[in-house]
């Protein structure tokens, strides 16, 4: 055993172990006996070198060791290790006084830049650039109003300013993919997606030569057409692309990464200002834990996650999600929004558990509610929105949680 590393100092075990403060300090004080190989220990209370000592004995290393273990556990510390502790305290100190120093600079760097842009568009408390060419567009998504940026809004959007890779992993349903798209509708950027559940292939992603009236023509797949016309290409279940995908995109990854295109000879495509590339995944990095849930999901190594920024997207919180119920549908009232948003959030902790096979987003949730609005009945309604979605013994389990949390009697908690 190293006894060094137990007293915290490089001269050995001697010195003093305090514990406590004023009146109540007790300490123990270590020196070398005038035995060889042997250590004297004293014991006493108050300030060291004062008062009477209690405990006055003479042990070998082997007990000596033993006993800074056990002081260890009861709260000792040395007097070196508190000046260790007061010097790291300092530093720390030090060290946050500079990063909020380089952060405030960053932000005021921001700002400038942002003066230059002419109407921002804000998102969480982000300001963000217009797409350079607001013309109407089918690619640009719709609006949705009852969309609420949450507080990881922020750091996600700097990132798209700042053209970083963006990767949002999660369960399904936990909104990552409405999440770039509302983004991309407010700033009027069009959208392309791209699929990797078994709906995609290299030549729909990359490009191929096919034949047309008589002559064979080149093809642009998803990625250069996104490239080249500076739309945001959303990559879809990465988890589950096939390595040559994989593949092509590792160079894309890099900071304004360029497409070689080898089917073209050798032709690079260079990327628009304004395109933009991200992905959803189920299975990857943090959540690789739940692979088994999601069945063919692939691996992706950390070299490649390392080519992302790549945020967990959960859920949202039931105060948030019943808030999103109340702007999308305002005849609900809200005790009714916050037990729905209760059972959602049941729902998927059994999902979580792997009680229930299918998970429970929150576009699940508004169809309920709006057909529970439309009927009056909980029941009658859950069926298309939910049971006849999912298994018998998932809408069984459903239908319990629900009834769980409240029986409602026809047309009650509707307005309007």
């Amino acid at each position: 055993m190293n006894t060094q590393a137990l007293a915290v100092h490089d001269n050995g075990p001697e010195g003093v172990y305090l514990r406590g403060s004023g009146a109540a300090r007790e300490w123990w004080r270590v020196s070398l006996s005038e035995r060889a190989h042997m250590f004297r220990i004293e014991h006493g209370h108050g300030e060291a070198g004062s008062g009477a000592v209690d405990i006055d004995t003479v042990v070998d290393l082997d007990n000596l060791e033993a006993k800074l273990l056990k002081w260890r556990r009861e709260g000792f510390v040395s007097e070196a290790g508190r000046e260790d502790e007061a010097r790291a305290v300092a530093a720390g100190s030090r060290f946050a006084m500079e990063l909020e120093r380089a952060v405030e600079l960053q932000r005021e760097a921001r700002e400038a830049n942002r003066s230059v842009q002419p109407e921002a568009v804000r998102i969480g408390s982000v300001a963000m650039p217009p797409a350079p060419e607001r013309t109407p567009s089918a690619l640009v998504p719709r609006i949705n109003d009852a969309y609420l940026f949450t507080a990881r809004a922020d750091d996600i959007a700097l990132d798209i300013v700042e053209n970083r890779r963006v990767m949002l992993i999660g369960h399904t349903g936990s909104g990552k993919t409405s999440f770039i798209e509302q983004v991309a509708a407010r700033t009027g950027h069009g959208v392309l997606r791209a699929n990797m559940n078994g709906q995609t292939t290299i030549g729909d992603f990359v490009g191929f030569w096919t034949v047309k009236g008589g002559e064979t023509v080149w093809v642009d797949g998803v990625l250069p057409v996104a490239m080249r016309e500076g739309y945001w290409l959303i990559i879809d279940e990465l988890d589950f692309a096939e390595p040559s995908i994989l593949a092509v995109l590792t160079a894309v990854l890099e900071p304004n990464g360029r497409l070689l295109l080898k089917e073209r000879g050798n032709e690079i495509v260079e990327p628009h200002p304004s395109f933009r590339l991200f992905a959803t995944a189920n299975a990857a990095g943090a959540m690789s834990a739940y692979r088994h849930l999601y069945q063919g999901a692939n691996l992706l190594n950390e070299a490649f996650l390392d080519r992302w920024r790549v945020y967990l997207f959960d859920y949202l919180s039931k105060e948030e999600e019943a808030e999103v119920l109340l702007r999308t549908l305002p005849a609900l009232m809200p005790s009714i929004a916050q037990t729905l948003a209760a059972i959602a959030a049941d729902c998927r902790a059994a999902f979580a558990r792997e009680d229930l096979a299918s998970t429970f987003s929150t576009r699940r949730l508004i169809d309920w509610a709006e057909l529970m609005l439309r009927t009056g009945d909980v029941e009658r309604a859950a069926g298309p929105a939910i049971y006849a979605k999912v298994s018998a013994e998932d809408a069984a389990l459903i239908r319990s949680i629900i009834r769980h949390h409240a029986i409602f009697d026809a047309g009650d908690g509707v307005s309007g």
